[in-house]
């Protein structure tokens, strides 16, 4: 299982072709792609977005939310605030979901890297 944030997803549905983007087409392939929650809403979310979106992401399951995700998911954030670092509070969902799923995060997004090293996500490679 592996999931995706919403920066490399665009890229991919823009047909880019970066290391990111051929890891989200090979996890789609193997089906072993997951969206976290929060990455589909933001998605959703674009004004451009259509059905040819739509019937990309519907081949990746939802990861669901654990017990406790919500507690998990604003400790980790104000753990970030507090040392000064940039978490945004959708960052921060994206984050929490992969964390309490073993799920590694596709992202370009090198905000992603404080919630890595402090709060326990995997960054795919």
């Amino acid at each position: 299982m592996i999931a995706t944030d919403t920066s490399s997803l665009v890229a991919f549905l823009a047909g880019e072709g970066a290391a990111d983007t051929r890891l989200i087409a090979h996890s789609l392939t193997a089906d072993t792609l997951v969206l976290p929650p929060p990455v589909l809403a933001e998605i959703r979310s674009f004004r451009n977005f259509g059905p040819t979106e739509d019937s990309v992401i519907g081949l990746a399951p939802l990861i669901p939310l654990a017990e406790g995700f919500w507690l998990r998911a604003g400790d980790n954030r104000r753990l970030l605030l507090t040392k000064g670092f940039k978490a945004k509070l959708a960052d921060a969902l994206i984050a929490q979901c992969c964390i309490d799923a073993n799920a590694p995060l596709i992202t370009r997004d090198d905000d992603y890297r404080h919630f890595a090293r402090w709060c326990g996500l995997e960054l795919a490679t």
